[in-house]
């Protein structure tokens, strides 16, 4: 898209015209940690064998194993990772079949003045 060695438009006139900030072209992104990246191994390996635990269970089990991260690093790994915690979800929206529905009864009314209904 952006060409730095164009001979006739400079990078600052590319950016400008593609209205893409300069700092943009030229940010290069920084990887993990070594640190990181092993945290990131062991949650694999532990996701692996429980995928029911959540950042808050991952993070009991990591300081088990003597490493030191809180619930926001491990969280945040997991989500980069792409790993989410599996669990059964409440079934809020499902009726009961012995439960009484009410009819709605304004459905086909048409309300013309203040405190009709």
């Amino acid at each position: 898209m952006i060409e730095p060695q164009h001979q006739e438009i400079s990078v600052v006139r590319q950016c400008r015209l593609l209205k893409f900030p300069r700092s943009s072209f030229y940010f290069k992104a920084k990887g993990e940690s070594a640190q990181n990246l092993e945290l990131m191994r062991l949650i694999d390996k532990q996701y692996l064998e429980t995928p029911f635990y959540g950042s808050r269970r991952m993070r009991e089990h990591l300081r088990r194993l003597g490493h030191r991260a809180g619930r926001g690093k491990v969280r945040r790994l997991m989500r980069k990772m792409g790993i989410v915690a599996i669990y059964q979800k409440p079934r809020t929206t499902i009726a009961n079949k012995d439960h009484k529905k009410y009819p709605y009864l304004l459905r086909d009314l048409l309300i013309t003045r203040p405190n009709q209904v």
